[in-house]
Protein backbone atom coordinates (compact mmCIF):
# COMPACT_ATOMS: atom_id res chain seq x y z
CA UNK A 1 0.00 0.00 0.00
CA UNK A 2 1.18 3.43 -0.51
CA UNK A 3 0.43 5.48 3.27
CA UNK A 4 2.92 8.10 2.21
CA UNK A 5 3.86 9.50 -0.77
CA UNK A 6 1.93 8.02 -4.18
CA UNK A 7 5.70 6.87 -6.29
CA UNK A 8 4.10 4.08 -7.71
CA UNK A 9 1.74 6.16 -9.40
CA UNK A 10 4.71 9.10 -9.86
CA UNK A 11 7.40 6.28 -11.43
CA UNK A 12 5.76 2.81 -11.94
CA UNK A 13 8.17 0.94 -13.91
CA UNK A 14 10.00 1.43 -10.31
CA UNK A 15 7.05 0.27 -8.27
CA UNK A 16 6.48 -2.77 -11.02
CA UNK A 17 10.75 -3.99 -10.54
CA UNK A 18 10.26 -3.99 -6.72
CA UNK A 19 6.97 -5.94 -6.89
CA UNK A 20 8.80 -8.53 -9.74
CA UNK A 21 11.98 -8.57 -6.96
CA UNK A 22 10.32 -9.05 -4.07
CA UNK A 23 7.75 -12.02 -5.59
CA UNK A 24 11.11 -13.47 -7.18
CA UNK A 25 13.05 -13.44 -3.95
CA UNK A 26 10.24 -14.89 -1.72
CA UNK A 27 7.92 -16.63 -3.48
CA UNK A 28 4.71 -14.24 -2.07
CA UNK A 29 1.96 -12.72 -4.36
CA UNK A 30 1.27 -8.76 -3.64
CA UNK A 31 -1.90 -7.47 -3.72
CA UNK A 32 -2.56 -4.05 -4.56
CA UNK A 33 -4.61 -1.66 -2.48
CA UNK A 34 -7.33 -0.28 -3.44
CA UNK A 35 -5.11 3.33 -4.36
CA UNK A 36 -1.93 1.91 -4.25
CA UNK A 37 -1.80 3.27 -7.61
CA UNK A 38 -3.16 6.20 -7.69
CA UNK A 39 -1.29 9.15 -8.73
CA UNK A 40 1.22 10.84 -6.12
CA UNK A 41 -1.28 14.06 -6.68
CA UNK A 42 -4.34 12.18 -5.16
CA UNK A 43 -2.55 10.32 -2.99
CA UNK A 44 -1.11 13.84 -1.05
CA UNK A 45 -5.00 14.92 -1.00
CA UNK A 46 -6.54 11.95 0.28
CA UNK A 47 -5.11 10.56 3.66
CA UNK A 48 -8.18 9.10 4.33
CA UNK A 49 -8.40 6.89 2.14
CA UNK A 50 -4.76 5.78 2.33
CA UNK A 51 -6.04 4.92 6.21
CA UNK A 52 -8.88 3.30 5.04
CA UNK A 53 -6.52 0.73 2.87
CA UNK A 54 -4.39 0.67 5.90
CA UNK A 55 -7.24 -0.59 7.57
CA UNK A 56 -8.91 -2.83 5.04
CA UNK A 57 -5.44 -4.45 4.58
CA UNK A 58 -4.98 -5.68 8.63
CA UNK A 59 -8.68 -6.56 8.95
CA UNK A 60 -8.62 -9.20 5.71
CA UNK A 61 -7.46 -12.89 6.42
CA UNK A 62 -6.10 -13.60 3.13
CA UNK A 63 -3.50 -10.89 3.56
CA UNK A 64 -0.37 -12.02 5.65
CA UNK A 65 1.60 -8.99 5.36
CA UNK A 66 1.56 -5.06 4.75
CA UNK A 67 4.07 -3.46 2.80
CA UNK A 68 4.75 0.26 2.25
CA UNK A 69 5.93 0.76 -1.73
CA UNK A 70 7.87 4.39 -0.11
CA UNK A 71 7.99 7.18 2.98
CA UNK A 72 7.23 10.65 2.01
CA UNK A 73 6.48 13.30 4.75
CA UNK A 74 3.24 13.07 5.79
CA UNK A 75 1.98 9.19 7.06
CA UNK A 76 1.44 11.15 10.44
CA UNK A 77 -1.95 12.46 8.47
CA UNK A 78 -3.70 9.54 9.07
CA UNK A 79 -4.02 9.66 12.69
CA UNK A 80 -7.46 10.77 12.73
CA UNK A 81 -8.59 7.61 10.61
CA UNK A 82 -6.89 4.44 12.08
CA UNK A 83 -8.80 2.00 14.44
CA UNK A 84 -5.53 0.66 16.55
CA UNK A 85 -8.54 -1.72 17.57
CA UNK A 86 -8.33 -3.47 14.16
CA UNK A 87 -4.65 -3.68 13.78
CA UNK A 88 -4.58 -5.15 17.32
CA UNK A 89 -7.38 -7.83 16.64
CA UNK A 90 -5.10 -8.79 13.56
CA UNK A 91 -1.61 -8.82 14.15
CA UNK A 92 0.40 -9.74 11.09
CA UNK A 93 3.67 -8.41 9.25
CA UNK A 94 3.84 -4.74 8.61
CA UNK A 95 7.53 -3.45 6.98
CA UNK A 96 8.64 -0.31 5.56
CA UNK A 97 10.85 2.85 6.56
CA UNK A 98 11.47 6.35 6.80
CA UNK A 99 7.89 7.99 7.11
CA UNK A 100 6.45 4.60 7.93
CA UNK A 101 7.33 5.23 11.24
CA UNK A 102 4.65 6.76 12.33
CA UNK A 103 2.67 4.13 11.66
CA UNK A 104 5.40 1.69 13.24
CA UNK A 105 4.57 3.68 16.43
CA UNK A 106 0.73 2.90 15.79
CA UNK A 107 1.51 -0.71 15.61
CA UNK A 108 2.91 -0.31 19.10
CA UNK A 109 0.79 1.13 20.37
CA UNK A 110 -1.97 -1.42 18.88
CA UNK A 111 0.36 -4.20 20.29
CA UNK A 112 1.80 -5.25 17.57
CA UNK A 113 5.39 -6.34 16.40
CA UNK A 114 5.97 -4.55 13.09
CA UNK A 115 9.25 -4.24 11.10
CA UNK A 116 11.75 -1.23 10.29
CA UNK A 117 13.10 -2.48 6.63
CA UNK A 118 13.03 -2.14 2.99
CA UNK A 119 9.99 -0.26 0.76
CA UNK A 120 8.69 -1.57 -2.35
CA UNK A 121 10.64 0.92 -4.01
CA UNK A 122 13.34 1.63 -1.55
CA UNK A 123 15.48 -2.20 -1.56
CA UNK A 124 13.31 -4.34 -2.91
CA UNK A 125 13.25 -2.07 -5.89
CA UNK A 126 16.94 -1.65 -6.17
CA UNK A 127 18.46 -1.28 -9.14
CA UNK A 128 19.92 -3.69 -10.91
CA UNK A 129 18.29 -6.51 -8.21
CA UNK A 130 17.59 -6.43 -4.38
CA UNK A 131 21.25 -6.77 -2.15
CA UNK A 132 22.01 -9.95 -0.92
CA UNK A 133 22.15 -8.82 2.38
CA UNK A 134 18.73 -7.39 2.35
CA UNK A 135 17.18 -10.53 1.48
CA UNK A 136 18.98 -12.47 3.98
CA UNK A 137 17.58 -9.84 7.04
CA UNK A 138 14.28 -9.71 5.37
CA UNK A 139 13.98 -13.51 5.22
CA UNK A 140 15.44 -13.73 8.74
CA UNK A 141 13.21 -11.43 10.15
CA UNK A 142 9.66 -12.44 8.51
CA UNK A 143 10.11 -15.95 6.98
CA UNK A 144 12.06 -17.71 10.37
CA UNK A 145 10.13 -18.58 13.21
CA UNK A 146 13.59 -18.71 15.58
CA UNK A 147 15.57 -15.98 17.51
CA UNK A 148 16.96 -13.70 14.69
CA UNK A 149 19.85 -13.61 16.44
CA UNK A 150 23.53 -11.96 16.13
CA UNK A 151 23.19 -9.36 13.05
CA UNK A 152 26.46 -10.16 10.62
CA UNK A 153 28.49 -7.35 9.49
CA UNK A 154 28.07 -6.22 6.15
CA UNK A 155 31.35 -6.73 4.11
CA UNK A 156 30.00 -6.35 0.59
CA UNK A 157 29.42 -2.76 0.69
CA UNK A 158 27.27 0.00 0.65
CA UNK A 159 25.32 2.74 -1.33
CA UNK A 160 23.99 5.66 -1.35
CA UNK A 161 24.29 7.05 -5.04
CA UNK A 162 20.75 9.07 -6.43
CA UNK A 163 20.39 7.65 -9.67
CA UNK A 164 17.22 9.17 -10.85
CA UNK A 165 14.02 7.69 -10.97
CA UNK A 166 12.40 9.39 -14.00
CA UNK A 167 14.80 7.19 -16.37
CA UNK A 168 13.63 3.89 -16.33
CA UNK A 169 16.75 2.56 -17.86
CA UNK A 170 18.73 3.23 -14.90
CA UNK A 171 16.60 1.02 -12.85
CA UNK A 172 18.74 -2.00 -14.87
CA UNK A 173 22.24 -0.25 -13.38
CA UNK A 174 23.72 -0.67 -10.03
CA UNK A 175 24.66 1.85 -7.62
CA UNK A 176 28.06 2.55 -6.97
CA UNK A 177 29.55 0.84 -3.45
CA UNK A 178 31.75 1.81 -0.89
CA UNK A 179 33.10 0.15 1.50
CA UNK A 180 31.40 -1.06 4.36
CA UNK A 181 33.44 -0.25 7.93
CA UNK A 182 32.09 -2.63 10.71
CA UNK A 183 30.03 -1.13 13.42
CA UNK A 184 31.39 1.09 16.21
CA UNK A 185 31.10 1.37 19.85
CA UNK A 186 30.62 5.22 20.41
CA UNK A 187 31.02 4.79 24.25
CA UNK A 188 29.78 2.05 26.86
CA UNK A 189 31.02 -1.07 27.90
CA UNK A 190 29.67 -4.93 28.95
CA UNK A 191 26.45 -5.37 26.98
CA UNK A 192 22.90 -4.29 27.30
CA UNK A 193 19.31 -6.13 26.58
CA UNK A 194 16.23 -4.23 25.91
CA UNK A 195 13.87 -3.93 23.24
CA UNK A 196 13.85 -1.69 20.26
CA UNK A 197 12.12 1.27 19.57
CA UNK A 198 12.98 4.16 17.21
CA UNK A 199 12.96 4.92 13.54
CA UNK A 200 13.48 8.10 11.58
CA UNK A 201 14.50 11.08 13.84
CA UNK A 202 12.31 13.81 11.95
CA UNK A 203 9.41 11.38 12.01
CA UNK A 204 9.78 10.64 15.20
CA UNK A 205 10.01 14.18 16.06
CA UNK A 206 6.74 14.78 13.99
CA UNK A 207 4.61 11.92 16.49
CA UNK A 208 5.42 13.39 19.79
CA UNK A 209 2.84 14.55 21.96
CA UNK A 210 0.52 12.31 19.59
CA UNK A 211 -1.51 8.91 20.78
CA UNK A 212 0.71 7.11 18.73
CA UNK A 213 3.59 8.24 20.94
CA UNK A 214 4.53 5.37 23.71
CA UNK A 215 4.15 6.15 27.14
CA UNK A 216 7.03 6.76 29.27
CA UNK A 217 7.39 3.36 30.82
CA UNK A 218 7.56 2.21 27.15
CA UNK A 219 11.22 3.65 27.52
CA UNK A 220 12.32 1.80 30.16
CA UNK A 221 14.79 -0.10 28.75
CA UNK A 222 14.86 0.26 25.65
CA UNK A 223 17.00 0.12 22.93
CA UNK A 224 16.88 3.45 20.71
CA UNK A 225 17.56 3.35 17.38
CA UNK A 226 17.77 6.58 15.34
CA UNK A 227 18.34 7.57 11.59
CA UNK A 228 18.23 10.32 9.67
CA UNK A 229 16.64 11.01 6.05
CA UNK A 230 18.18 11.41 2.67
CA UNK A 231 17.43 15.19 3.84
CA UNK A 232 20.64 14.69 5.73
CA UNK A 233 19.71 17.62 8.66
CA UNK A 234 21.71 19.45 10.41
CA UNK A 235 23.54 17.65 12.83
CA UNK A 236 22.66 20.23 14.86
CA UNK A 237 19.43 18.69 14.92
CA UNK A 238 20.01 15.35 16.34
CA UNK A 239 21.65 17.78 19.06
CA UNK A 240 18.63 19.30 19.48
CA UNK A 241 16.24 15.79 19.17
CA UNK A 242 18.08 14.12 21.63
CA UNK A 243 18.02 17.00 24.28
CA UNK A 244 14.30 17.03 23.98
CA UNK A 245 14.64 13.23 24.80
CA UNK A 246 16.58 13.84 28.14
CA UNK A 247 14.26 16.81 29.00
CA UNK A 248 11.19 14.52 28.38
CA UNK A 249 13.01 11.96 30.85
CA UNK A 250 13.57 9.46 27.95
CA UNK A 251 17.19 9.35 27.81
CA UNK A 252 17.84 8.31 31.15
CA UNK A 253 15.41 5.20 30.96
CA UNK A 254 17.44 3.56 27.61
CA UNK A 255 19.41 0.83 28.41
CA UNK A 256 21.10 1.53 24.66
CA UNK A 257 21.37 3.63 21.60
CA UNK A 258 22.17 3.20 17.91
CA UNK A 259 23.05 5.11 15.19
CA UNK A 260 21.95 3.87 11.62
CA UNK A 261 24.84 4.58 8.76
CA UNK A 262 23.78 8.13 7.68
CA UNK A 263 23.32 9.16 3.75
CA UNK A 264 26.13 11.78 3.91
CA UNK A 265 24.15 13.62 0.48
CA UNK A 266 28.09 14.26 -0.49
CA UNK A 267 29.37 15.40 3.48
CA UNK A 268 32.01 13.29 3.64
CA UNK A 269 32.60 14.27 7.58
CA UNK A 270 28.16 13.65 7.65
CA UNK A 271 28.41 10.20 9.93
CA UNK A 272 31.09 11.53 12.40
CA UNK A 273 29.27 15.05 12.92
CA UNK A 274 25.83 12.79 13.86
CA UNK A 275 27.52 10.77 16.37
CA UNK A 276 29.63 14.02 17.76
CA UNK A 277 26.23 15.52 18.04
CA UNK A 278 24.63 12.37 20.51
CA UNK A 279 27.87 11.83 22.12
CA UNK A 280 27.89 15.19 23.35
CA UNK A 281 24.07 15.42 24.31
CA UNK A 282 24.57 12.16 26.37
CA UNK A 283 27.47 13.71 28.33
CA UNK A 284 25.21 16.74 29.34
CA UNK A 285 22.90 14.56 30.56
CA UNK A 286 25.18 12.64 32.55
CA UNK A 287 24.93 9.00 30.34
CA UNK A 288 28.65 8.97 29.57
CA UNK A 289 28.13 4.91 29.82
CA UNK A 290 25.14 4.41 27.71
CA UNK A 291 26.03 1.76 25.68
CA UNK A 292 26.22 3.38 21.76
CA UNK A 293 26.71 1.42 18.37
CA UNK A 294 26.91 3.54 15.65
CA UNK A 295 27.40 2.55 11.51
CA UNK A 296 24.46 -0.03 11.27
CA UNK A 297 22.61 -0.51 7.68
CA UNK A 298 19.07 0.59 8.98
CA UNK A 299 17.07 3.19 7.60
CA UNK A 300 18.44 5.06 4.64
CA UNK A 301 20.83 3.37 3.14
CA UNK A 302 21.77 0.30 0.68
CA UNK A 303 21.75 -2.98 2.00
CA UNK A 304 19.07 -2.71 4.52
CA UNK A 305 18.65 -4.64 7.78
CA UNK A 306 14.91 -5.50 9.13
CA UNK A 307 14.16 -4.38 12.74
CA UNK A 308 11.74 -5.83 14.41
CA UNK A 309 9.55 -3.27 16.78
CA UNK A 310 9.56 -4.24 20.59
CA UNK A 311 11.73 -7.21 20.46
CA UNK A 312 14.33 -7.70 23.10
CA UNK A 313 17.89 -7.18 21.44
CA UNK A 314 21.62 -7.12 23.04
CA UNK A 315 24.44 -4.69 22.02
CA UNK A 316 27.99 -6.19 23.12
CA UNK A 317 30.08 -3.62 23.75
CA UNK A 318 33.08 -5.98 23.58
CA UNK A 319 32.16 -7.50 20.07
CA UNK A 320 30.74 -4.14 18.73
CA UNK A 321 27.63 -5.92 17.54
CA UNK A 322 23.78 -6.21 18.10
CA UNK A 323 21.92 -9.63 18.97
CA UNK A 324 18.11 -9.85 18.00
CA UNK A 325 17.39 -11.88 20.84
CA UNK A 326 13.74 -13.33 19.97
CA UNK A 327 11.71 -14.13 16.66
CA UNK A 328 10.60 -11.69 14.39
CA UNK A 329 7.42 -13.60 14.08
CA UNK A 330 5.56 -16.76 15.32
Amino acid sequence: MSPSWGGPGAFPHRYEAGKRQLEEAFGVTVIEMAHTLASADWIADNPQARAEDLMAAFADPDIAGVFATIGGEDCIRLLPYLDLDVIGANPKVFLGFSDTTALHLACYAAGVTSFYGPSIMAGFGENGGMHDYTVAGVRQALFSSGPIGTIEANTAGWTSEHLGWADPALQAQRRKMLPAERPRVLQGSGSAIGHLLGGCAEVLEMVKGTPWWPEASAWDGAILFLETSEEAPPPGFMRFWLRNYAAAGILGRLSGLLIARADPRGDAGYQAAIEAAAVAVLREAGLDDLPVLAGLDFGHTQPMLTLPYGTDARIDCAAATLTILEPGVS
